[in-house]
């Protein structure tokens, strides 16, 4: 019975909470919060219309063997859609140029008409274009065809800065026969709506 009674003293003492140090409340201190979750780049909002200018460099080569090149400078008003990552939109641009090909032929403008495919890397906007030009010479006018590279940097939500590369090819100038192909080089600054 003795043997009984030591055991049942024996689980009352185990089985009774012990407390240790202090009798007031514990102080909880805060956890460090989650570090802040980085949310992928999708890309910027290139969708709007947008008008701007351009200078650069025109140089023209024809089928008699006649070239030259000057400084070009111009305008441009257009419309971007943005679907995500890609980017299509259209444009109209106009460059007026001083163009000497040798024997009193000259370049005086081109105008353009452009589609443009491209993607959408957030503040940056590379796209591929083509399309309608017009050329404006002392031979005559002509209608041909482009196609291009441009890039376009977004410097704040409104404004851009970019660079274009064009490759032009025009058959008869103003019906004399006489072809012509035309490369173009320039820098750009929009301002989108």
């Amino acid at each position: 019975m003795t043997r009984i009674v030591s055991m049942a003293a024996m689980a009352a003492v185990l089985s009774t909470p012990t407390f240790a140090g202090n009798l007031e409340e514990p102080v909880l201190v805060p956890t460090p919060s989650a570090p802040p979750v980085v949310v992928a780049n999708d890309g910027g909002d290139w969708t709007g219309a947008y008008v701007g200018g351009q200078i650069g460099q025109l140089d023209a080569d024809t089928s008699t063997g006649l070239s030259g090149d000057d400084v070009s400078y111009g305008v441009h008003a257009g419309y971007n859609y943005d679907f995500g990552r890609f980017v299509v939109g259209g444009e109209v641009d106009f460059d007026a140029t001083d163009v000497d090909l040798g024997g009193g032929a000259t370049v005086d403008s081109v105008l353009r008409g452009k589609l443009k495919a491209g993607y959408d890397f957030g503040p940056v906007l590379a796209y591929v274009t083509g399309g309608v030009a017009q050329v404006d010479t002392s031979v005559g006018d002509e209608t041909g065809e482009f196609y291009g590279i441009g890039v376009a940097y977004r410097v704040t939500d409104q404004w851009t800065l970019g660079g274009e590369v064009l490759e032009h090819d025009f058959d008869n100038l103003g019906s004399s026969g006489i072809g012509a192909d035309a490369t173009t080089v320039a820098l750009r600054a929009s301002f989108q709506f």
